[in-house]
């Protein structure tokens, strides 16, 4: 039998344990389409959100300054992006030790300062995790 031509879906309950991964391919009837089946979960999923946004947008309403960064790291964001996001972190590339995670957005203030003085030089990632299930990344270089 060919590998299947239609994409894989995730779908992950409120507590971020994936409870589907497929293409829908055995519950599908012949005139059931891959979108007539989980768009109604993305759209369980998003209830309650104003809207999703593409990527590049996403980072357009971020600032990230200084980088390469020496002592201290600040992210800010304006209220565009503010009720799409549900946690932060910063993590070293090399170790995936994580330097700065917090998943109460809502008391930060659109701003996070986290001192960089006592890491190794190195790469770090700053990951976005939007409220409608994507993660964002952006490498940070420390020097």
């Amino acid at each position: 039998m060919p590998p299947s031509t239609y994409p894989i879906y995730f779908q992950y309950d409120e507590a971020g344990n994936q409870v589907f991964r497929g293409d829908g391919m055995l519950s599908r009837s012949a005139n059931t389409t891959t979108s007539e089946l989980i768009e109604p979960a993305i759209k369980e999923n998003l209830q309650g959100f104003s809207s999703t946004i593409k990527e590049s947008d996403f980072w357009n309403n971020i600032r990230i300054y200084p980088v390469p960064v020496k002592d201290n790291l600040t992210i800010d964001w304006n209220d565009s992006v503010n009720d799409l996001i549900s946690e932060i972190g910063l993590y070293e590339q090399s170790t995936i030790h994580w330097v700065f995670q917090n998943k109460k957005v809502s008391t930060l203030n659109k701003t996070v300062k986290i001192n960089m003085t006592k890491q190794y030089m190195g790469v770090y990632i700053l990951t976005f995790t939007l409220k409608d299930g994507r993660r964002l990344n952006k490498n940070i270089t420390k020097y």
